[in-house]
């Protein structure tokens, strides 16, 4: 089973890759399956009925995905390509604890196969901008960032894995954070997580970020393995061609090395277990 989890088409504000695309190049690459996984990301963003102008960064419109256009091209797609390679409607959802109510209401009304969730921002701070860290030291935003993730795991259930589990690794320009000094906070993150019957991802994209380590890093790879977590995801985190597909085979080698037994996919937000 050849397959992304997680993968950005331009119904995401920081991509213009065309679905129709998407879905070509994964057929070319001889993919079995694909879950399009495009961003909401509430506290930051709009949706695009939200009543008012939308607001810009640079050229891209600065907003969630268009929900009614998105899940029209996914079925569109689906009926076109259906009978060469699945595809299922997935979303990343960049979570916060004040904005659990929003998502609440948008899984309610539109049917998913899959859901990530991930922790983009905190106080609708971003950490790609430096707004986050600036005036916190490295424990401090460190600390916050996890506490953000555990209160969310432990509060909202209505997700499938957790994204990037420690993202704000990429955007540290203090260099590496001593894994022995989150090790409680991550240790009980995933508990929640296994506990609740959730997995997490491992997401691909760390080479092209030059990280030293994987994303999640092979510690938290490791506690995941220790407390019995199995449900775990395989995601490009693609936003262009060049991301789409890449180091999949290699991280199923990685997973298999540390004991893990299965990858996911997903179906109607329940599991499936493949062999590595």
């Amino acid at each position: 089973m050849f397959a992304d989890y997680h993968v950005h088409t331009e119904f995401s504000d920081d991509s213009v890759y065309p679905m129709d695309q998407v879905v070509r190049d994964a057929m070319a690459m001889q993919m079995n399956e694909i879950c399009i996984t495009d961003h909401v990301d509430y506290g930051i963003k709009d949706d695009w009925d939200c009543g008012h102008p939308i607001a810009y960064r640079g050229k891209e419109p600065l907003a969630n995905v268009d929900y009614p256009k998105y899940f029209a091209k996914i079925k569109e797609l689906q009926c076109i390509y259906g009978a060469q390679i699945t595809i299922k409607a997935g979303l990343e959802f960049g979570m916060q604890m004040h904005t659990i109510a929003q998502y609440k209401m948008l899984v309610e009304k539109y049917p998913l196969d899959f859901i990530i969730l991930s922790v983009h921002q905190v106080e609708d701070q971003e950490f790609w901008t430096q707004d986050f860290q600036k005036n916190r030291s490295q424990k401090e935003y460190h600390e916050r960032y996890y506490e953000e993730m555990l209160n969310l795991v432990k509060t909202y259930q209505d997700y499938s894995v957790l994204g990037h589990m420690d993202l704000i690794v990429r955007y540290d320009k203090n260099g590496m954070y001593p894994f022995q000094k989150i090790e409680e906070a991550v240790s009980e993150i995933l508990k929640t997580v296994i506990e609740h019957g959730k997995g997490i991802e491992f997401n691909t994209s760390y080479r092209r970020y030059g990280l030293k380590d994987t994303t999640p890093s092979m510690d938290i790879l490791k506690r995941y393995k220790e407390l019995g977590g199995e449900i775990i995801t395989i995601g490009s985190d693609s936003h262009t061609p060049a991301h789409l597909g890449t180091g999949i085979k290699e991280a199923k080698q990685l997973l298999e090395s540390l004991g893990f037994r299965f990858f996911c996919t997903y179906d109607s937000m329940k599991p499936i277990y493949y062999h590595l």
